[in-house]
Protein backbone atom coordinates (compact mmCIF):
# COMPACT_ATOMS: atom_id res chain seq x y z
CA UNK A 1 0.00 0.00 0.00
CA UNK A 2 1.37 3.43 -0.94
CA UNK A 3 2.36 5.68 1.73
CA UNK A 4 -0.69 8.48 1.92
CA UNK A 5 0.24 11.46 -0.08
CA UNK A 6 -1.16 14.53 1.03
CA UNK A 7 -4.12 14.14 -1.70
CA UNK A 8 -4.90 10.77 0.34
CA UNK A 9 -4.61 12.25 3.58
CA UNK A 10 -7.90 14.67 2.07
CA UNK A 11 -9.66 11.85 0.69
CA UNK A 12 -9.20 9.75 4.09
CA UNK A 13 -10.19 13.16 5.85
CA UNK A 14 -13.34 13.38 4.17
CA UNK A 15 -14.46 9.90 3.81
CA UNK A 16 -13.84 9.58 7.77
CA UNK A 17 -16.18 13.13 8.43
CA UNK A 18 -18.52 11.65 5.64
CA UNK A 19 -18.91 8.14 7.50
CA UNK A 20 -19.55 9.67 10.87
CA UNK A 21 -22.14 12.07 9.83
CA UNK A 22 -24.09 9.74 7.87
CA UNK A 23 -23.79 6.92 10.51
CA UNK A 24 -26.12 9.34 12.74
CA UNK A 25 -28.62 11.01 10.07
CA UNK A 26 -32.02 11.87 10.99
CA UNK A 27 -31.64 10.58 14.59
CA UNK A 28 -32.51 12.76 17.69
CA UNK A 29 -30.40 12.03 19.98
CA UNK A 30 -27.31 11.25 17.05
CA UNK A 31 -23.96 11.23 18.25
CA UNK A 32 -25.78 10.23 21.73
CA UNK A 33 -26.03 7.17 20.31
CA UNK A 34 -22.62 5.67 20.16
CA UNK A 35 -22.22 6.22 24.13
CA UNK A 36 -26.14 5.08 24.85
CA UNK A 37 -25.60 1.62 23.59
CA UNK A 38 -22.75 0.10 25.28
CA UNK A 39 -24.09 2.13 28.27
CA UNK A 40 -27.52 0.29 27.64
CA UNK A 41 -25.85 -3.35 26.66
CA UNK A 42 -23.62 -2.51 29.92
CA UNK A 43 -26.75 -2.17 32.28
CA UNK A 44 -28.28 -4.95 30.52
CA UNK A 45 -25.26 -7.55 31.20
CA UNK A 46 -24.71 -6.13 34.85
CA UNK A 47 -28.29 -6.98 36.21
CA UNK A 48 -28.61 -9.95 34.37
CA UNK A 49 -25.40 -11.90 34.85
CA UNK A 50 -24.45 -10.22 38.15
CA UNK A 51 -27.40 -9.63 39.93
CA UNK A 52 -28.88 -12.82 38.84
CA UNK A 53 -26.64 -15.22 37.83
CA UNK A 54 -24.14 -13.88 40.03
CA UNK A 55 -20.79 -13.89 38.16
CA UNK A 56 -18.13 -12.20 39.08
CA UNK A 57 -18.91 -12.41 42.87
CA UNK A 58 -15.59 -11.93 45.13
CA UNK A 59 -14.44 -10.13 42.15
CA UNK A 60 -13.16 -6.65 42.78
CA UNK A 61 -14.19 -4.05 40.48
CA UNK A 62 -16.38 -6.74 38.34
CA UNK A 63 -18.39 -3.98 36.75
CA UNK A 64 -15.75 -1.92 35.76
CA UNK A 65 -14.06 -4.93 34.15
CA UNK A 66 -17.42 -5.96 32.69
CA UNK A 67 -18.05 -2.19 30.99
CA UNK A 68 -14.55 -2.54 29.68
CA UNK A 69 -14.53 -5.75 27.75
CA UNK A 70 -18.52 -4.46 26.12
CA UNK A 71 -17.22 -1.89 24.78
CA UNK A 72 -13.40 -3.19 23.48
CA UNK A 73 -15.88 -6.16 21.74
CA UNK A 74 -18.23 -3.25 20.82
CA UNK A 75 -15.09 -1.49 18.96
CA UNK A 76 -13.83 -4.80 17.56
CA UNK A 77 -17.33 -6.38 16.23
CA UNK A 78 -17.84 -2.38 14.57
CA UNK A 79 -14.42 -1.85 12.86
CA UNK A 80 -14.55 -5.23 11.31
CA UNK A 81 -18.27 -5.01 10.35
CA UNK A 82 -18.13 -1.40 8.66
CA UNK A 83 -14.48 -2.11 7.21
CA UNK A 84 -16.22 -5.25 5.72
CA UNK A 85 -18.61 -3.16 3.84
CA UNK A 86 -16.67 -0.44 3.55
CA UNK A 87 -15.79 -1.11 -0.61
CA UNK A 88 -19.12 -2.98 -1.05
CA UNK A 89 -21.04 0.15 -0.03
CA UNK A 90 -19.01 2.94 -1.84
CA UNK A 91 -18.97 1.07 -5.14
CA UNK A 92 -19.87 4.13 -6.85
CA UNK A 93 -17.72 6.43 -5.66
CA UNK A 94 -15.24 3.66 -6.76
CA UNK A 95 -16.20 4.14 -10.41
CA UNK A 96 -16.14 7.53 -10.45
CA UNK A 97 -12.86 8.67 -9.09
CA UNK A 98 -9.49 6.90 -8.76
CA UNK A 99 -7.91 6.75 -5.56
CA UNK A 100 -6.51 3.68 -3.23
CA UNK A 101 -9.48 1.43 -2.07
CA UNK A 102 -7.71 0.53 1.06
CA UNK A 103 -8.42 4.16 2.76
CA UNK A 104 -12.23 3.26 2.37
CA UNK A 105 -11.50 0.75 4.64
CA UNK A 106 -8.99 2.74 7.25
CA UNK A 107 -11.69 5.25 7.36
CA UNK A 108 -14.41 2.53 8.60
CA UNK A 109 -11.71 1.63 10.66
CA UNK A 110 -11.45 5.17 11.94
CA UNK A 111 -14.76 5.92 12.54
CA UNK A 112 -15.26 3.13 14.87
CA UNK A 113 -11.78 4.12 16.88
CA UNK A 114 -13.35 7.65 17.17
CA UNK A 115 -16.71 5.59 18.63
CA UNK A 116 -14.03 3.40 20.80
CA UNK A 117 -12.48 6.85 22.52
CA UNK A 118 -15.74 8.04 22.99
CA UNK A 119 -16.75 5.38 25.19
CA UNK A 120 -13.39 4.96 26.85
CA UNK A 121 -14.00 8.65 28.34
CA UNK A 122 -17.44 7.17 29.81
CA UNK A 123 -15.75 3.73 31.08
CA UNK A 124 -12.92 5.74 33.28
CA UNK A 125 -15.07 8.17 34.59
CA UNK A 126 -17.14 4.72 35.73
CA UNK A 127 -13.45 3.28 37.08
CA UNK A 128 -13.24 6.45 38.92
CA UNK A 129 -16.53 6.67 40.39
CA UNK A 130 -16.08 2.62 40.80
CA UNK A 131 -12.68 3.35 42.90
CA UNK A 132 -10.16 1.71 40.32
CA UNK A 133 -6.95 2.82 41.21
CA UNK A 134 -4.73 3.43 38.26
CA UNK A 135 -1.71 2.12 38.63
CA UNK A 136 1.82 2.22 36.14
CA UNK A 137 0.51 -0.63 33.86
CA UNK A 138 -2.36 1.87 32.48
CA UNK A 139 1.22 3.53 30.18
CA UNK A 140 0.63 0.27 28.53
CA UNK A 141 -2.89 0.35 27.78
CA UNK A 142 -2.18 2.48 24.69
CA UNK A 143 -0.14 0.16 23.34
CA UNK A 144 -2.69 -2.55 24.14
CA UNK A 145 -5.46 -0.32 21.89
CA UNK A 146 -3.08 -0.13 18.62
CA UNK A 147 -2.18 -4.32 18.52
CA UNK A 148 -6.62 -4.44 18.55
CA UNK A 149 -6.81 -1.69 16.66
CA UNK A 150 -4.07 -3.54 14.06
CA UNK A 151 -5.67 -6.80 14.42
CA UNK A 152 -9.61 -5.53 13.83
CA UNK A 153 -7.80 -3.58 10.30
CA UNK A 154 -6.23 -6.25 9.10
CA UNK A 155 -9.72 -8.78 9.18
CA UNK A 156 -11.54 -5.61 8.10
CA UNK A 157 -9.11 -5.56 5.11
CA UNK A 158 -9.48 -9.13 4.22
CA UNK A 159 -13.36 -9.16 4.55
CA UNK A 160 -13.47 -6.22 3.10
CA UNK A 161 -11.83 -7.99 -0.01
CA UNK A 162 -13.60 -11.38 0.18
CA UNK A 163 -16.86 -10.00 0.75
CA UNK A 164 -16.70 -8.11 -2.88
CA UNK A 165 -16.70 -11.42 -4.47
CA UNK A 166 -18.84 -13.52 -1.93
CA UNK A 167 -21.61 -11.31 0.13
CA UNK A 168 -22.30 -14.44 2.00
CA UNK A 169 -19.35 -13.81 3.62
CA UNK A 170 -21.20 -10.71 5.33
CA UNK A 171 -24.01 -12.80 7.09
CA UNK A 172 -21.29 -15.57 7.90
CA UNK A 173 -19.22 -13.17 9.78
CA UNK A 174 -22.12 -11.46 11.36
CA UNK A 175 -23.09 -15.22 13.17
CA UNK A 176 -19.19 -16.02 13.93
CA UNK A 177 -19.59 -12.70 16.22
CA UNK A 178 -22.38 -13.83 18.18
CA UNK A 179 -20.34 -17.20 18.84
CA UNK A 180 -17.30 -15.51 19.45
CA UNK A 181 -19.13 -13.16 22.02
CA UNK A 182 -19.66 -15.86 24.26
CA UNK A 183 -16.08 -17.44 23.32
CA UNK A 184 -14.73 -14.51 25.20
CA UNK A 185 -14.72 -13.84 28.59
CA UNK A 186 -16.58 -10.36 28.63
CA UNK A 187 -19.46 -11.50 30.15
CA UNK A 188 -18.05 -14.15 32.55
CA UNK A 189 -14.62 -13.74 34.36
CA UNK A 190 -12.00 -16.17 32.94
CA UNK A 191 -11.56 -17.02 37.49
CA UNK A 192 -14.47 -19.53 36.76
CA UNK A 193 -13.60 -20.92 33.63
CA UNK A 194 -10.74 -21.93 35.63
CA UNK A 195 -12.74 -23.34 38.36
CA UNK A 196 -14.30 -25.95 36.68
CA UNK A 197 -11.76 -26.80 33.11
CA UNK A 198 -8.36 -25.08 33.54
CA UNK A 199 -8.04 -26.80 29.81
CA UNK A 200 -10.63 -24.82 28.72
CA UNK A 201 -9.31 -21.54 29.80
CA UNK A 202 -6.73 -21.83 28.09
CA UNK A 203 -8.29 -23.03 24.90
CA UNK A 204 -10.30 -19.52 24.84
CA UNK A 205 -6.98 -18.01 25.62
CA UNK A 206 -5.47 -18.71 21.90
CA UNK A 207 -8.17 -16.50 20.71
CA UNK A 208 -6.08 -13.01 19.86
CA UNK A 209 -8.94 -10.65 21.32
CA UNK A 210 -9.34 -12.50 23.98
CA UNK A 211 -6.20 -12.07 25.27
CA UNK A 212 -6.17 -8.25 24.25
CA UNK A 213 -9.00 -7.79 26.07
CA UNK A 214 -7.96 -9.03 29.22
CA UNK A 215 -4.62 -7.59 28.81
CA UNK A 216 -6.36 -4.46 28.75
CA UNK A 217 -8.89 -4.99 31.23
CA UNK A 218 -5.47 -6.03 33.77
CA UNK A 219 -3.32 -3.07 32.62
CA UNK A 220 -6.91 -0.68 34.08
CA UNK A 221 -8.46 -2.65 36.68
CA UNK A 222 -5.21 -4.23 38.38
CA UNK A 223 -3.28 -7.77 37.38
CA UNK A 224 -5.06 -8.98 41.08
CA UNK A 225 -8.51 -9.12 39.57
CA UNK A 226 -8.15 -10.13 35.82
CA UNK A 227 -6.32 -13.33 34.39
CA UNK A 228 -4.05 -12.88 31.54
CA UNK A 229 -2.53 -15.07 29.32
CA UNK A 230 1.21 -14.91 30.87
CA UNK A 231 -0.63 -16.32 34.44
CA UNK A 232 -2.72 -19.44 32.27
CA UNK A 233 0.13 -20.42 29.98
CA UNK A 234 3.45 -21.37 31.30
CA UNK A 235 4.94 -22.50 27.93
CA UNK A 236 6.12 -19.30 25.87
CA UNK A 237 5.61 -21.50 22.92
CA UNK A 238 1.72 -21.52 23.69
CA UNK A 239 1.50 -17.71 24.51
CA UNK A 240 3.44 -16.73 21.48
CA UNK A 241 0.07 -18.31 19.29
CA UNK A 242 -2.36 -15.55 19.28
CA UNK A 243 -0.11 -12.97 18.66
CA UNK A 244 1.34 -15.18 15.92
CA UNK A 245 -2.29 -15.65 14.93
CA UNK A 246 -2.00 -11.54 14.50
CA UNK A 247 0.86 -11.26 12.81
CA UNK A 248 -0.22 -13.49 9.97
CA UNK A 249 -3.72 -11.77 9.77
CA UNK A 250 -2.08 -9.19 9.06
CA UNK A 251 0.52 -10.37 6.47
CA UNK A 252 -2.17 -12.60 4.83
CA UNK A 253 -4.78 -9.96 4.45
CA UNK A 254 -2.25 -7.15 3.24
CA UNK A 255 -1.49 -9.46 0.69
CA UNK A 256 -4.79 -10.58 -0.22
CA UNK A 257 -6.24 -7.11 -0.45
CA UNK A 258 -3.34 -5.82 -2.59
CA UNK A 259 -3.74 -8.59 -5.04
CA UNK A 260 -7.76 -8.49 -5.56
CA UNK A 261 -7.87 -4.63 -5.00
CA UNK A 262 -7.30 -3.74 -8.79
CA UNK A 263 -10.85 -5.84 -9.45
CA UNK A 264 -13.35 -3.79 -7.47
CA UNK A 265 -15.09 -1.61 -9.32
CA UNK A 266 -15.42 -3.70 -11.35
CA UNK A 267 -17.34 -6.95 -9.93
CA UNK A 268 -19.44 -4.52 -7.69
Amino acid sequence: MKYLTTRNRAILRELIVTDFKLRYQGSILGYLWSLLKPLFLFVIMYVVFVHFLRFGQGIAHFASTLLLGIVLWGFFAEATTQGMQAIVNRGDLLRKINFPKYLLVISATISALINLVLNLCIVLVIMLVDGVDFGWSSLVFPVTLLLLYGFSLALAFLLAAVNVKYRDVAHIWEIFLQAMFYATPIIYPLQTVMMFNEDAAKFLMLNPVAVLLQDARAQLVGHDNVITASQIFSSIVWLSVPYAVMALTVVFATWYFRSKQGKFAEMI
